[in-house]
């Protein structure tokens, strides 16, 4: 097996495990290139590193976002979170924590960002959609 389709696969395989595997189409459409760099190298290869967990680093990818008021891609990890079983708890106490750090407008967007997720998936489940 060549090592970049190993590291597509690895990089499938955590989108998976992290509920995600329909994220991205965007870039699989525009630019092949650019998707598969993204699946292989940041998800198969970064993702994948041993000595922190898939729930450590997506705490750490949350935090990161959120300090960087990031208008784009928090959604996709709270869900991520979420899917993986960080509980909505926990979401919230990594916003408080990282706004005391990152300032108070982290946490406005942050929380703005959530409760798009929440209200989106209470829609789903309303409609009987689970998925």
């Amino acid at each position: 097996m060549s090592e970049t389709k190993g590291r597509l696969e690895r990089g499938f395989e955590k989108l998976k495990e992290m509920g995600r595997e329909d994220t991205l189409l965007d870039q699989k459409e525009l630019y092949p290139d650019l998707y598969e760099l993204t699946v292989g190298h940041l998800f198969g290869d970064i993702w994948n590193r041993p000595h922190l967990s898939l729930r450590e680093r997506q705490l750490i990818t949350l935090a990161a976002n959120i300090a960087l008021c990031r208008p784009h891609g928090n959604h996709s990890h709270f869900r991520s979170a979420q899917h993986i079983g960080i509980s909505k708890e926990e979401i919230f106490e990594v916003i408080i924590q990282t706004g005391a750090y990152a300032g108070q407008p982290t946490v406005a967007l942050a929380t703005a960002q959530f409760k798009e997720v929440l209200d989106e998936d209470a829609a789903k489940s309303e409609d009987g959609d689970t998925k």
